[in-house]
């Protein structure tokens, strides 16, 4: 009878554990078919974490040897930005003395009304926002396409805060708002295809850059000219505690020639939904330069599907 009561007990037990575990994982799995865009948050945040652990040991490491190295210095110099130097060769375009880095991020909500009163004394930008230097030759001609649908509230917040950046970096640009209508799933490529289409209609430019519209710059250093290859310019976002949710990561801010955009032929039109559709090339800033702030309420839990 005592072996009997002990092996009841143990099956209890078992049996216990059994539905607990059960239910648990039923419970994830229906969380993850109901929200798969926030479920992805949190996994991705729990990685984030660990890696966040392991770079800070990586610091920790590196520290110590520069303090016990005689022959460094923990004050180094470090490497020049390529983009925020000189050359003759380009005459007046290179001047960049203004940008002074790190900028604040103003998140607080503001309409359209006070946009518009905002910019209204600058009699330089044109209809379109379109705006350029008089004291110098842009080095760029950009054109900022935004894919966009129900984010009425961001569009005048990022406004507010990337038209006085551009200015400071001396670049000819102008905004394209490409709107989405109905109630399909969002395809941002698609956008991105026809706002480049209608962008080159409009005027001659030399630099497409593709803009979420909830991605605000926290570095005016972080120049959106296009270079020899795509540019990945959000390399580190709020959300993700700065980190990369996986090496190939092209979206959120990126950036490509005309003729780069030309020979691509463009995005493919498949991606219905956020996310996949700018991840094959990458180039992105080093550093902190490409860190970003996102505005809350990003995406909004639209879950990516590919028509393919």
């Amino acid at each position: 009878m005592p072996l009997l009561r002990k092996a009841l007990r143990v099956s209890n037990r078992s049996m216990l554990a059994f539905i607990f575990f059960f239910s648990f994982s039923s419970s994830c799995l229906y969380f993850i078919y109901v929200a798969p865009g926030i479920a992805n948050t949190y996994l991705f945040m729990v990685q984030a974490r660990g890696i966040m652990l392991r770079e800070n040991v990586k610091t920790i490491g590196h520290m110590i040897r520069l303090y016990t190295n005689k022959n460094t210095t923990l004050n180094g110099t470090g490497k020049n930005i390529p983009y925020l130097i000189f050359k003759r060769s380009w005459g007046l375009v290179g001047f960049f003395l203004s940008l002074g880095g790190l900028i604040d991020v103003n998140m607080s909500e503001i309409s359209f009304d006070e946009i518009q009163q905002l910019f209204s004394k600058d009699l330089d930008i044109k209809p379109g926002g379109h705006w350029k230097p008089n004291d110098c030759k842009p080095r760029w001609k950009v054109a900022i396409l935004i894919p966009f649908r129900n984010r009425h509230e961001h569009l005048p917040i990022f406004f507010r805060h990337l038209i006085p950046m551009l200015q400071k970096q001396r670049l000819e640009f102008a905004f394209y708002v490409v709107e989405q209508t109905g109630t399909q799933p969002f395809n941002r490529a698609m956008l991105f295809n026809v706002g480049f289409k209608e962008a080159m209609k409009d005027a001659v430019w030399d630099c497409i850059i593709f803009h979420d519209v909830d991605h605000l710059p926290e570095n005016d250093r972080n120049y959106y000219g296009c270079g020899e290859m795509p540019r990945h310019f959000a390399a580190k976002l709020d959300k993700y505690m700065y980190i990369l949710p996986y090496n190939e990561f092209f979206g959120g801010v990126s950036g490509l020639t005309v003729e780069q955009f030309k020979k691509i032929n463009g995005f493919p039109n498949a991606f219905w939904g956020w996310g996949g559709e700018d991840d094959d090339l990458w180039n992105r800033p080093e550093g902190d330069l490409g860190k970003y702030k996102s505005i809350p309420h990003h995406h909004r839990g639209e879950v990516q599907f590919l028509g393919r």
